[in-house]
């Protein structure tokens, strides 16, 4: 059943949380602190020498909650994206046409058991911004880097002038990604990635026509804000756009998650004919 992989995904994560506690503590001396010396989340953003928002830092995401609208969006609106559905806060569901809605349907029936996570790939960029696993910025003049804890994911964004290129015959996992400052505001467009992606655990499909633009903003010191918009005419008749929420891990840093060590977890993928992992197309 489909509720085997969300067991998995929480041993995973509850295995991880006390290692996370073995990192000694490094207070980061630039932080606003409360009077308790805690890191005042609420404090100003920081900024680079050049007076751009300083996007640095180690962040968790934080999941869809109460607090958000319970009904039903039109594809115009913005809901909170979920790691397990990119298109769960849509009245219709997500525009698919018809072939990749047929994939969407096979991925669910086989419990998502081909679902690069499991298998140790790197995930597509949404799974990653909304995994459970941390993620550390490092913010640098001519590129901002990405490092996601689960899969040991690096993600490169370039912000020195640079354009998309024209005519790459090369697809990444990650595609490729270029950046420029509107106001406080990254905006971050990619291009050329693999087919067949997965834009959540159900298998949203993404493919080699998609684009995506990823607007980050960073309203306060302890917060991180982002809109991903999914452009891909290929799979989808219309673009859609959902949000998402990162919150400072403050005085600690990402640690070492090496998937492929000792994965038992493709030994028990159940799909809809039967335990038979094969490796996903």
């Amino acid at each position: 059943m489909f509720i085997r992989f969300f067991i998995l995904i929480a041993a995973i994560v509850i295995i991880a949380a006390p290692l996370s506690a073995q990192w000694p503590d490094h207070k980061e001396p630039r932080a606003p602190r409360t009077s308790d010396g805690k890191v005042d989340l609420n404090g100003p953003t920081p900024r680079t020498p050049d007076g751009k928002p300083d996007l640095s830092g180690v962040y968790r995401n934080v999941p869809r909650g109460n607090n958000e609208p319970r009904e039903a969006l039109s594809l115009d609106e913005k809901p909170m994206a979920t790691f397990r559905d990119i298109g769960v806060g849509f009245k219709d569901g997500l525009p698919l046409r018809p072939w990749a809605k047929e994939v969407l349907q096979k991925r669910m029936a086989d419990n998502s058991k081909d679902n690069p996570d499991v298998w140790c790939l790197p995930l597509g960029n949404q799974q990653f911004n909304v995994h459970t696993f941390p993620r550390k910025v490092i913010q640098t003049p001519g590129v901002v880097l990405l490092l996601y804890e689960t899969h040991q994911g690096i993600r490169q964004i370039f912000t020195d002038g640079r354009s998309i290129p024209k005519g790459d015959p090369q697809p990444w996992f990650y595609g490729y990604s270029v950046g420029r400052w509107e106001g406080d505001t990254l905006i971050v467009e990619t291009t050329g990635f693999r087919d067949g992606g997965w834009l959540d655990i159900n298998g949203s499909p993404l493919t080699e026509q998609g684009r995506t633009i990823e607007r980050f903003r960073r309203p306060n010191f302890g917060t991180i804000e982002i809109e991903q918009t999914i452009d891909d005419p290929k799979a989808y008749t219309r673009p859609f756009t959902t949000r998402l929420r990162w919150q400072l891990m403050p005085d600690t840093e990402i640690m070492e998650m090496i998937c492929l060590e000792n994965n038992q977890s493709i030994h028990h993928l159940v799909g809809a004919d039967g335990p038979k992992p094969t490796p996903p197309k």
